[in-house]
């Protein structure tokens, strides 16, 4: 997904009521010092240090220099800080933390995933609460596109999958991670995280376009679906994704566990 509007994508839809009720659910509280792991352009960062007032802070940890610079301008303050870091080397330099919050990341790493939780879990304090959370069958639930459109689309997200290290299913395996790993009082939610249907609104309309026009493109399917190629796809994309009879959703799963 990477792409010069990838930062503002990542910030326009990260909405910070979810993030509260998300945390809060995880057990988010008051002193506590947070790592958000992957913290992009540092919005959920931010959020997580004020959740953790009075007597807490933050420090978003992402592999990007540039979304690392990105945060720093638009969120560092006292509270909330920013470091650039190599996610499948040990992190013990960023010190210990009270509260671990890993969401939408894991999806991006499918072959090291459970190694960066790992990685993750020996900066948390022995009764810390590791949060992760991320999405199953991504991109994967429309209905009402044409069945050329739908084969085009799996197979898209089938060479992600195969070549870009890109995992759809990543939310279903979040448990066992927290599970093989002996985490304590494990709890697992289950809700939707798009579900869009109707009039479409600006946040989805570029979150959904920037995937398209960014991920499928430079998946390297040759949308044989289609004579005109990946232009035709676009525009028989954008067709579908307008017309408000279209429905769309995306599973999301979150897990807490308290490290033993």
């Amino acid at each position: 997904m990477e792409s010069e509007e990838e930062s503002l994508r990542l910030d326009m839809k990260t909405f910070d009521d979810v993030t509260e009720r998300q945390a809060r659910w995880a057990g988010l509280d008051a002193g506590m010092r947070v790592v958000d792991v992957g913290s992009g352009p540092g919005k959920t960062t931010a959020k997580l240090a004020q959740l953790a007032q009075p007597g807490g802070a933050a420090v978003g940890v992402d592999l990007s220099g540039q979304r690392v610079a990105f945060a720093r301008e638009h969120y560092g303050n006292d509270i909330t800080s920013f470091a650039q870091q190599d996610l499948l080397q040990p992190l013990g330099e960023l010190g210990q933390f009270d509260f671990a919050w890993i969401r939408f990341l894991l999806e991006y790493h499918r072959a090291n995933s459970f190694q960066i939780v790992k990685n993750v879990s020996e900066i948390l304090k022995p009764g810390g609460i590791l949060c992760l959370i991320d999405l199953d069958y991504n991109c994967l639930s429309h209905y009402g596109q044409s069945p050329r459109m739908d084969r085009a689309i799996k197979a898209v997200m089938g060479r992600l999958e195969e070549h870009d290290d890109f995992d759809p299913y990543m939310g279903r395996k979040l448990y066992s991670f927290l599970y093989d790993l002996g985490y304590r009082d494990i709890e697992v939610k289950l809700e939707a995280h798009h579900l869009i249907f109707g009039q479409l609104n600006r946040t989805d309309d570029f979150n959904w376009t920037k995937k398209v026009e960014v991920a499928a493109q430079n998946s390297g399917y040759d949308f044989e679906e289609y004579p005109g190629g990946y232009q035709e796809f676009l525009s028989e994309y954008r067709t579908f994704f307008t017309d408000p009879r279209r429905f769309t959703y995306t599973p999301m799963i979150c897990c807490r566990g308290r490290k033993p």
